[in-house]
């Protein structure tokens, strides 16, 4: 026997596709459509000519310097960017309702290399093999990866019928498992989201024993972030990512917000893993990035906008689309299933996202692209559904 059991009973995640044989428009994996901020390139040069010695030695193994960044940035955009303002000088200000009522200090940040690394060091450092956690059952699909991963039961709650999180049962499979809470707020790939009150009576009623995860990769897009529950929670956990709003999936950046005792549990998970975990260039990029909240402002904003649009179109065509906070779309046609939905796009050189899933198999997920991408895949609907009988 090579291998071991564990291994065998695997079930790894799959990514949206990533063709090799075709230019297609990629509107499949939820990736920003436009490019970093140009002073991202502009420090990744500098550091590359000024210092490109220090790529022979070990990165900062605290990512202290991006840590700084980070919590800056939050503090000043109140961590949901298609709200913010931005003023002739470039300085950004949250909406109202963003403002978070504490300063945001870089010990309650933890960074991974992208969200899916943090959320495995999460889920190893707060749940447990003996108990089962809760969870959505239409959710982020690599949720499941890592319990079986770690081999820990997950007790998964049903959506309701418009598709949005059944709070209550939730709350009540919690109280009894005694496991914890994750869920993602905007949920994927429905795009609804809870409001921070909403978020909050549900602490309000959990187990102050047990910890409560929410993955706010999407929340920059329309949500409300729940940063300002931190001071009134302490069993909460905030994960985020660099990959949607700032634009970065090929950085590979992740990272949670969460009080500095929570922290320091998942920096000692991730220092008995790899103490070295951000390689130098993603730590100068990404604070590069996040000393640029204007920018990125703009393009969440540009997202939002022709997200908007496109849902309308849908609506125009017959289509049921869940009306979303987040940088895509769920929807369905009536008249045509997902898979040969997703087959007729794809032959007009444009990918969205198809899960071959039970109770989600007739849905399509359609990431938000630019303008004039969205503009050729409403031509491509217009083609299909002009065709149906």
């Amino acid at each position: 026997m090579l291998i071991s059991s564990r291994v065998k009973n695997l079930h790894p995640y799959v990514p949206g596709e990533q063709p090799k044989d075709r230019d297609y428009i990629k509107l499949n994996a939820n990736e920003n459509p436009y490019p970093p901020s140009p002073e991202v390139s502009k420090a990744l040069s500098s550091f590359i000519e000024s210092s490109s010695e220090k790529l022979g030695l070990y990165p900062d193994p605290d990512s202290l310097e991006l840590h700084a960044a980070i919590a800056d940035m939050l503090n000043k955009t109140g961590g949901v960017l298609s709200r913010c303002s931005v003023s002739s000088d470039g300085s950004v200000c949250p909406a109202e309702e963003d403002k978070i009522p504490f300063t945001v200090t870089p010990d309650m940040i933890y960074s991974g290399n992208g969200s899916d690394e943090v959320l495995s060091f999460v889920f190893y450092a707060f749940f447990d093999s003996g108990k089962s956690f809760v969870m959505p059952e239409f959710t982020y699909s690599f949720y499941p990866v890592y319990a079986g991963f770690y081999n820990i039961p997950m007790d998964t709650v049903p959506l309701k019928e418009d598709w949005s999180l059944d709070v209550k049962e939730m709350l009540a499979r919690s109280k009894k498992n005694k496991g914890g809470i994750i869920f993602a707020n905007p949920n994927a790939p429905t795009g609804l989201s809870l409001t921070r009150e909403e978020v909050r009576q549900m602490l309000l009623e959990a187990d102050k024993d047990e910890i409560f995860i929410v993955d706010e990769a999407y929340v920059d897009f329309g949500g409300q972030s729940c940063i300002p529950l931190l001071s009134e929670f302490k069993n909460l956990v905030i994960v985020r990512t660099f990959s949607k709003s700032l634009c970065g999936a090929g950085q590979r950046l992740g990272y949670i917000v969460s009080s500095p005792e929570l922290v320091n549990i998942v920096t000692t998970v991730k220092n008995s893993v790899n103490h070295f975990p951000i390689d130098v260039l993603a730590q100068v990029s990404g604070t590069a990035a996040c000393r640029n909240p204007a920018y990125y402002v703009d393009c969440a904003k540009k997202v939002c906008s022709v997200r908007d649009d496109f849902y309308n179109f849908l609506l125009t065509k017959g289509f049921y689309a869940v009306e979303s906070d987040t940088n895509f779309i769920f929807a369905r046609h009536p008249k045509i299933g997902g898979a040969d939905l997703y087959q007729a796009v794809k032959n007009d050189g444009i990918l969205i996202r198809h899960f071959n899933t039970p109770g989600i198999e007739d849905f399509v997920r359609i990431t938000v692209g630019t303008q004039k991408q969205m503009e050729l895949l409403k031509e491509s609907f217009n083609k299909i559904t002009g065709g149906l009988k």
